[in-house]
């Protein structure tokens, strides 16, 4: 069956992927934005304006304008929430955000300062159907997505309302998921607890957060290296984790560093079209993209 998520499909084949920013939440930019050459376009709410009826307007835009140079109906779309994963209880006091994010049809979320397990078990379960049940009782309780909110969409998808809800589970605990769950783990909290934290099942990527972690540590802007060895120390613990757990590592790469990144391990990066052409060359995938997935 083809993929809807263009980024699930590269990572099921082993292949880095490339993101950069959605920019404007409108119709008339969704329009354009289904064009990008990036494998995923991410949708920053967590200090932009939580404006669910201006990402519609984008997602509708998408739809109209695809599908894709790929073949995709629309390019993955992943959102930052504005809540921080500081608790269970936190989370779930905010699992509203997951429920009406992902009704518009976006392929993912990233939740920002993960620090505790108990906070990413209840963002899993969040954007679950409660009959998806790979993962309960090992880890994760029953999903608390209700019904009613599928049909936007899942025409969004290009899909019928019961065909999206069994392909909008999370990937990869569900091998025929859809759905892109992020952690930042970006503070000393949140990397004190990494560890247990990547183990729960349902998170697809990490990162480490370097401008958050950097503030945790003291440093008020150090979002960009050369880093400080704590920093840097951070950072190994986070790719450890992820490694250890199956968990894709994210990373901004350039140019000059991208082949190094993904031998390290970076399987997700923010990255200029020059960066992602040079990472594309490195790991045979520009010969396997269809025409006009390659950045201009």
């Amino acid at each position: 069956m083809p993929r809807i998520n263009r980024a699930v499909e590269l990572l099921e084949r082993g292949q880095p992927i490339y993101y950069g920013g959605a920019g404007e939440l409108s119709y008339d930019h969704g329009v354009e934005a289904s064009g990008a050459w990036e494998d995923y376009l991410i949708v920053e709410m967590e200090h932009g304006l939580f404006d669910l009826s201006r990402l519609k307007a984008f997602m509708t835009g998408l739809v109209d304008a695809g599908p894709t140079s790929g073949g995709h109906l629309t390019p993955c779309v992943i959102v930052t929430l504005p809540t921080n994963g500081t608790s269970e209880a936190v989370m779930r006091a905010n699992a509203w955000m997951v429920k009406q994010v992902l009704a518009l049809g976006v392929h993912g979320i990233l939740l920002c300062h993960a620090e505790t397990p108990g906070a990413v078990r209840a963002f899993v379960e969040a954007a679950r159907y409660p009959f998806q049940t790979a993962g309960v009782g090992a880890g994760l309780d029953t999903g608390q997505r209700g019904s009613g909110g599928q049909g936007f969409a899942a025409r969004t998808w290009g899909l019928a309302a019961p065909d999206y809800v069994k392909r909008a589970d999370v990937w990869p605990l569900n091998p025929d998921g859809e759905l892109m769950l992020g952690l930042k783990i970006e503070n000393q909290r949140a990397l004190a607890n990494v560890e247990e934290t990547l183990k729960v099942p349902g998170i697809a990527f990490a990162e480490w957060g370097p401008g958050d972690m950097g503030m945790s540590f003291g440093y008020p802007d150090r979002h960009d290296p050369p880093y400080p060895p704590e920093m840097i120390a951070a950072r190994a613990a986070v790719l450890e984790a992820c490694k250890a757990n199956g968990v894709a590592f994210l990373n901004g790469v350039t140019p000059d560093n991208v082949t190094d990144m993904i031998d390290e391990g970076v399987m997700v990066a923010n990255a200029s079209g020059e960066a992602a052409e040079i990472g594309k060359r490195h790991t045979g995938r520009d010969a396997e993209d269809p025409p006009g997935t390659h950045s201009a």
